[in-house]
Formats: structure tokens, sequence, C-alpha cells
């Protein structure tokens, strides 16, 4: 799901950090996707990318927060509309109190597009390297990465891409290691809802759902913050692959909820939703790349735009607002 909108929703963000700095990182991301759609489409990676509309919908009776929620995004010049139950109904047929649907988002094989880039990456002169990177030196002129297989790569500029596993030397007060289960049905393209659209609900340990080619549904989430070592976690698979099948008869009655495939990650989130990208303090050139959340893939497109940027010599507010030591007690508000 290559979503633009943020985990946190503007009017949340916006009382945190204000509604410029709020709505700048929310344009950033509905222009991020439409950048890592173009860049799929030019260097031509076949990775089953299709563009999509998202579909925020009402986790409760009320859609009040959600209506407000449009309002603030109208504001930011941000595109969606707000439909109320029986509109929702009728054009979806979600049972809903209300939804956002919005424009400008996609969904893509993610396996695909990250073998696509990487190709890409090597047939323009990238070398790849398999093994762990394990330390790192950056008092010099250059940064020195040791690796597992004890060899050591210099470099002027490092950037750190590792996903939850952060290295000592980055450290932060706004993230969060969590954990995610989700499942696939078999394919089933007669009982999709009105074109795939791209499901996820306003809570905040929301549920997501999305459709692939072949006609499955993939339906994720019951996170947890507490269930992050792999073994727990994954002994939990058949109980909560037992509860996303319940809740997507409860979202899609038409749904066949026979399962083929079943699995439970691990990922970061961040107290407001927002990317780590800039900088590591403390450790000239290096830089950090950590998408984090519902966003990730999203975020990474940005993180290269900016940190290519900065490394380049130019600069963005952006830097300021998804800064690695930025506030955490304020972001966690």
């Amino acid at each position: 799901m290559l979503l633009w909108e943020i985990d946190r929703p503007l009017h949340e963000l916006s009382e945190i950090y204000g509604f410029e700095r709020a709505a700048r990182a929310y344009r950033a991301s509905h222009d991020a996707v439409a950048g890592l759609q173009s860049l799929v489409w030019r260097l031509g990676i076949a990775c089953d990318m299709r563009d999509k509309n998202s579909l925020l919908l009402a986790a409760d009776e009320n859609s009040a927060v959600l209506f407000e929620e449009h309002r603030w995004r109208a504001r930011a010049s941000l595109p969606g509309d707000f439909l109320e139950h029986a509109v929702l109904l009728d054009r979806f047929g979600f049972a809903r109190a209300g939804a956002i649907v919005s424009p400008g988002a996609a969904d893509a094989d993610p396996m695909k597009l990250a073998h696509g880039l990487l190709r890409t990456s090597l047939a323009r002169g990238a070398r790849l390297f398999e093994a762990d990177a394990v330390s790192f030196e950056a008092a010099g002129r250059s940064v020195n990465v040791g690796l597992s297989n004890d060899r050591e790569i210099e470099a002027q500029s490092v950037v750190l891409a590792t996903g939850y596993v952060m290295p000592d030397i980055v450290c932060s007060d706004v993230h969060q290691v969590s954990s995610s289960w989700a499942i696939a049905t078999v394919p089933q393209p007669q009982n999709i809802w009105n074109d795939g659209t791209l499901i996820w609900e306003d809570s905040k340990d929301y549920l997501y759902a999305r459709t692939t080619q072949a006609g499955r549904i993939i339906i994720g989430g019951e996170d947890s913050t507490e269930i992050v070592e792999p073994d727990a976690r994954d002994r939990l698979i058949p109980e909560k692959s037992r509860v996303l099948a319940q809740r997507l008869t409860a979202l899609w009655p038409l749904a066949k909820t026979d399962i083929e495939f079943r699995w439970a990650g691990t990922f970061d989130t961040t107290h407001d939703g927002l990317p780590l990208i800039g900088p590591v303090p403390g450790a000239a050139g290096v830089y950090a790349a950590y998408g984090y959340g519902g966003n990730g893939i999203t975020f990474s497109f940005l993180a290269a735009r900016l940190i290519g940027d900065l490394i380049a010599g130019k600069s963005s507010p952006l830097l300021h607002d998804f800064a690695i030591d930025r506030d955490g007690d304020v972001a966690a508000r």
C-alpha cells in the first residue's frame, strides 16, 4: 500500500507542530507517491504498480472526527472527498458512518519493486556487498564501515537504511518497535470491492486491506508494541489470522475467508507518524533514511531525494521536521 496519508491525522499533527509544518509533511508525502510512480514508469520496473484511491473509514459510529480531518486537508489543498454513510454504502458497499476517499495512492508488489531498483542501481555502477555492517567510524574526513566478514568500506557519505534495526550511533526518542500480522485469501476477483480501493481505518491500531492483481484480499493489523520478540510474535500467527478473518467478514461480508498465506513482521513506528530522515547527530558524513509506520516505502523515496540533495549541498525545512533528534516528548503528545 503506497499511501500518502500519514499515520497521524493532519489535525492531530497540526496540534503538535502547527498547521504549516504538518501540512508541509502531508504535501511532501503526497508528492513522494507521485514521484515514486514516475520513477517506476521511467525505469520500466515491472512490479505490478497500479494507481489507486484510498479510503479512510470511520472506525466507530461517529464520523465527526473524519469530517473535521477532511476540513483540515482541504485547508492544506490536499485532494479528497468526505463521504457520508449513505454515499459510502452506495458507492463502495461499506456500512460505516463515513469515510474520506482520496486519489493519489498506489499499490505494488514490494519484492519486485525492491529487486527492480537494485538491478537498476547495479546496472548504473553500484556495487552490492552481502555482509552485515557492524561498526561505524565517522571521526575523520570519511566514514569507515566495518563488515561482519572483516572487510571495511570507506566512503565520504553513508546512508543508513536498516529498517527497525538501528545501529548504536543512531539515537532517537520518537520511535517504537511494533509487530503486525496479516493474511492473504485465495484469489477471488469476483468478490473485490469497487476498484480494489486501498482501505484503512481511522483508529490508532487501524485495520488495513488491499487487493492483488490475482484478486486476493490482503488484510492486516492487530498490531502490538508488547509482543515484538520473533518467536512469541510468530506463535500468535494462527490466533491473529482467525481474528483478521473475522474482521474481514465484518468489513466485507462478500469475501471468502479461505486463507492461503499468513505471516507476521516487526516494524518501527514513530510517535508523530513522521519518518526519521537526515544527518545522524555526532557522526559527520552519516545519514539516516528510516521510513517507519504505514508509509515506509513512500517515505523511503522522500528520504532518497532529501538526502541526495543534502549531500549535494542543498537543504529543506523537511530535514528539520524529520530530524532524528527531534523532541520525543512533543511528538508523543
